[in-house]
């Protein structure tokens, strides 16, 4: 079996469609569906099957898929023992972030990588409607993520899950607020608040069903925002009062202040997601190490002065273009 094309039945299984792996591989869709036939004729059984306008692989295309990521990662290994009798990481490593996680680690992260010669990340931000960070991973060196616990599926397509930080979710108020005086805030003092809530499926929007359950009455939406900022701000206005992510609030004694809620849970985990094989590469796991080190100092930063630590400097950034644009915040 060639390896080559072994790799174009794994992009299949994670991509879904011949189209999306011609279009990711640079090949068009009769070249993929000609060496995917070539396959099966090496292996001697159906790899694919017609399934409405497209295809879908069958038990045995599955099997082989998976032997393929294993194959990438073996692959991956071997260079990167290589690579590291040749010195320190080099290359290009391509991230994938989420708004909020960008404004907490990309800054430190991108001044880091000034003083690793050879190293260069390429930065795209993306905030998808309906998160699934996983559907990035096939065109992404690293995925950062948030996620309330580690979905099933990430493991189930092989991806490997990097924890970074944890954040936790607080209770924004405007200033002057009767829960002001409060240290912290139980469901049962929302009752009757009327909130901005963020899109439904989203973290924050996990929160309210949690309230929900704890005092049996759901919580008044009013507006579903998806920009923290103008939350923030219809916050500060008076409008209703929102979850939002402690470490990324920016309007701490601008008209909004934020409390602990204590009684249920109320947090993110923020993850760095990528494939198994690409894991393994020497410039990856560099930028990683970088990432892992500035959630650490985010988190201290802020346990020291209760506020997240933002750095100063000016920043040169290697950007693609996002999907986010200047609209969507998280």
């Amino acid at each position: 079996m060639d390896v080559r094309r072994l790799q174009l039945l794994r992009e299949l299984a994670d991509r879904g469609s011949i189209t999306a792996v011609a279009r990711a591989t640079h090949r068009t869709a009769s070249a993929v569906s000609q060496q995917l036939k070539v396959l099966e004729a090496e292996v001697g059984v159906p790899l694919t099957e017609r399934r409405g306008r497209g295809l879908v692989l069958t038990g045995a295309g599955l099997a082989l898929a998976d032997t393929a990521r294993r194959i990438a990662v073996a692959i991956e290994s071997a260079e990167a023992l290589w690579l590291e009798f040749a010195g320190s990481p080099q290359g290009t490593v391509t991230v994938s972030t989420f708004p909020t996680a960008g404004q907490m680690l990309l800054p430190g992260v991108l001044l880091a990588v000034r003083d690793e010669p050879g190293l260069e990340v390429v930065l795209t931000d993306h905030d998808m409607p309906l998160p699934d960070f996983a559907q990035l991973t096939p065109d992404y060196d690293i995925v950062i993520a948030d996620s309330q616990g580690i979905p099933a599926h990430w493991g189930e397509q092989g991806l490997r899950v990097v924890p970074l930080m944890t954040e936790p979710f607080d209770v924004a108020l405007p200033a002057g607020h009767r829960l002001v005086e409060k240290s912290v805030v139980r469901a049962s003092d929302l009752i009757d608040e009327d909130w901005i809530g963020a899109p439904v499926g989203y973290p924050y929007d996990r929160v309210h069903e949690r309230v929900t359950a704890a005092v049996g009455r759901e919580p008044r939406i009013v507006q579903r925002v998806m920009d923290n900022l103008i939350v923030e701000r219809l916050v500060a206005a008076g409008v209703g009062i929102a979850i939002l992510p402690r470490f990324t609030t920016r309007s701490h004694g601008n008209g909004i202040v934020t409390r602990p809620i204590t009684g249920l849970s109320a947090e993110r985990q923020i993850s760095a997601l990528l494939r198994a094989d690409r894991a393994e590469r020497p410039s990856v796991r560099r930028v990683i190490e970088l990432l892992q080190a500035e959630a650490a100092r985010v988190m201290e930063g802020y346990r020291t002065v209760g506020e997240p630590r933002t750095p100063t400097a000016s920043i040169p950034v290697v950007a693609a273009a996002g999907a986010g644009g200047d609209g969507a915040r998280r």
